[in-house]
């Protein structure tokens, strides 16, 4: 399984990739914005992308409508990430086809749950 982090922050980045490596996966690739998250997409293959929402350049919310338009990509599941815990985005995450959404900060036990809620083809029974 490949991921695709996305997220201005390097250091969020390397969090973030650091629990993915706990639960197992060792195939992860970053972004810092969308539109470098939109490039690397288009040049490889990705099985899932974390990317937070307010980001320079392209925002997590572009990337999305972006990655749903592109016929090759659009069942590609998309968790959404944010600082903020808004009803108002959440609703635009799930209206945009979004697999998920997730406030920082957040523990790996979090991202595990909901990885597992939102993809569970990750997790081969065990």
């Amino acid at each position: 399984m490949r991921f695709l982090i996305v997220d201005d922050f390097s250091t969020m980045r390397r969090v973030m990739r650091g629990m993915l490596r706990e639960m197992g996966f060792d195939a992860v690739d970053e972004a810092a914005d969308g539109a470098a998250a939109l490039e690397r997409l288009r040049e490889s293959e990705f099985d899932f992308v974390i990317t937070d929402i307010g980001m320079p350049t392209m925002g997590g919310f572009e990337l999305l409508a972006a990655i749903k338009k592109d016929e090759r990509l659009r069942q590609l599941p998309v968790l959404m990430v944010t600082a903020e815990a808004r009803k108002d985005e959440i609703l635009r995450s799930a209206q945009n086809g979004a697999a998920g959404y997730i406030v920082k900060p957040f523990t790996r036990d979090t991202l595990e749950q909901k990885l597992r809620r939102t993809a569970p083809r990750l997790f081969p029974s065990e």
